[in-house]
């Protein structure tokens, strides 16, 4: 509901759009600083508490100012609360045996998924039927509901120390082409996604007559096929075409997609494209994250950098290189 509720306040596609991006500013400015303080600290607690703080505070700030200045300030405090997603993501996979890291993975982007598929069509229904405000309120709410929750979350034990990795070691990993390259599609991806289905696609549905309820249709049309493709879609077309085909079909299916946005006449017909744009950009992101994901263990392993990346060059596999130690 944010981008159809700033406008709603009198905002120029121009500051929708500056509200829309300082969510990711914040994140640039914040994430590393909150997981190397976090790693530093040995502490992950803390770090989830200002995330839940944040995430509240910024609904009623939402609820406080109803100006456009306001929601641009609400939403670069839900910045902030983003940026603590890398301890949440960190914590979570703590829980688990380091070999079931990619199930624990998986897990997390289904459930979070879920969450947003439901909180987009409940808060559709509840502007719908008691005003902009109630969603904010009920936002705040279910952040304090989470710090409660939180105090029975135990701390994690600080694992055993390693090589300390110098911020010159990184400049290696930083500079190898192949994750330059997979860091690049992924900003692409979010691009297209947070210009669509959490960016404008909602303005295009109020623009053709939905109205503010329907909204969950639209989001519905998205999230099913898009959690479908994250659990099943890109370990099957994997098998069939291939990383590099299964990329190739998503990006060029979204961007089909995508470009009949703007021609669908009704509803129903705009739904249509979210099927489609919601399982293509499944078929992405599972496997970006999962290529990133080798990440943690290049910079553990930069002692043995050179064989790593002849390894990464001739087709790498993350559990393969478990696997191999």
């Amino acid at each position: 509901m944010l981008s159809p509720y700033v406008e709603h306040l009198g905002a120029s596609y121009l500051m929708v759009g500056m509200v829309l991006g300082v969510y990711g500013l914040m994140q640039i400015l914040f994430r590393l600083p909150l997981g190397i303080g976090s790693d530093y600290l040995k502490r992950r607690r803390p770090f989830i508490y200002l995330g839940l703080i944040a995430s509240g505070a910024s609904c009623f700030l939402f609820m406080w100012g109803q100006q456009p200045g306001w929601a641009l300030a609400a939403r670069a405090v839900s910045g902030i609360a983003a940026s603590a997603w890398v301890v949440y993501t960190v914590m979570f996979a703590g829980y688990f045996p380091k070999e079931e890291a990619g199930r624990a993975m998986g897990m997390l982007q289904f459930t979070t998924v879920l969450a947003q598929m439901t909180s987009m069509m409940i808060s559709g229904y509840i502007v719908e039927h008691w005003g902009w405000q109630a969603s904010f309120l009920i936002g705040g709410i279910v952040a304090i509901g989470a710090l409660l929750l939180v105090l029975r979350l135990p701390e994690q034990k600080p694992q055993a120390a390693q090589n300390k990795v110098q911020l010159s070691d990184l400049a290696l990993v930083i500079k190898e082409p192949l994750l330059v390259k997979v860091s690049l599609l992924s900003v692409l991806a979010h691009c297209v996604l947070f210009i669509t289905m959490f960016g404008y696609t909602p303005n295009q549905a109020l623009s053709i007559g939905a109205s503010k309820e329907s909204l969950g249709w639209l989001t519905l049309a998205f999230m099913v096929p898009h959690a479908a493709a994250t659990l099943y879609g890109s370990r099957l077309f994997g098998r069939l075409l291939g990383d590099r085909g299964t990329l190739l079909l998503g990006f060029a299916g979204s961007a089909l997609f995508t470009l009949l946005i703007p021609t669908m006449p009704n509803l129903a017909a705009l739904c249509i494209t979210q099927l489609g744009n919601g399982f293509m950009q499944g078929l992405i992101f599972p496997l970006l994250l999962g290529k990133s994901g080798l990440e943690s263990i290049l910079i553990k392993e930069l002692p043995r950098w050179d064989s790593i990346r002849q390894c990464m060059r001739s087709g790498w596999q993350p559990d393969r290189l478990r696997q191999d130690g």
